[in-house]
């Protein structure tokens, strides 16, 4: 049973894929508090339009530089923290344990508090350098999620008419999934 006044708690860092974050804030079943990066909300506006739109659907808005917000301590209940998208600079700084920024501060805590942290990693090729971080924040208990659509989810629809809205939408439900939310479809729905 989750605390009545917990939240999930998304970051958005620079990395492109925001608009499976909006996605994200409109399928939650619980509150959301965001933590956007400069680069987070830049690259927001020039793939999905208005940060100010986005903001308008979450409970709260912290920017990344706030490290006196709430969420930077680990007393705070949360429902868990997805990082979506999250480019590799942040998945290096959480691997060597640098709390200098929100996002990563935040992170840090759902790693010592045992709850759960989703890194949907964006960046293609990862280097050995980008498996290394990944595999240091997995061991810490952190869920490595790259942002790759399960595409088996859409089997009766043909590849030329899939969009990407519905790829992201699946894969976000994926997500959720992963924080106690029921997914609307699973493997056994679709096979």
């Amino acid at each position: 049973m989750h605390d009545s006044k917990a939240h999930l708690i998304l970051a958005l860092t620079g990395a492109t894929g925001a608009v499976a974050a909006r996605l994200l804030v409109e399928k939650s079943p619980w509150p959301v508090t965001l933590i956007a990066s400069d680069w987070g909300r830049t690259v927001y506006e020039q793939e999905c339009g208005p940060f100010d739109e986005l903001a308008r659907q979450v409970s709260q808005v912290y920017a990344d530089t706030d490290l006196a917000a709430p969420v930077s301590s680990g007393s705070v209940p949360t429902i868990g923290m997805v990082i979506l998208p999250c480019s590799s600079n942040t998945l290096g700084e959480m691997a060597a344990g640098i709390s200098s920024s929100l996002i990563t501060r935040a992170a840090h805590c759902h790693l010592k508090e045992r709850r759960p942290l989703v890194v949907c990693l964006r960046e293609t090729p990862l280097s050995l350098i980008d498996l290394r971080n990944a595999v240091s924040v997995s061991e810490a208990g952190g869920t490595i999620m790259p942002l790759s659509p399960p595409y088996y989810m859409l089997p009766t629809a043909h590849p030329e008419t899939v969009t990407l809205q519905q790829l992201l939408e699946v894969y976000v439900d994926r997500v959720l999934a992963l924080l106690g939310h029921t997914a609307r479809r699973t493997w056994e729905d679709v096979r």
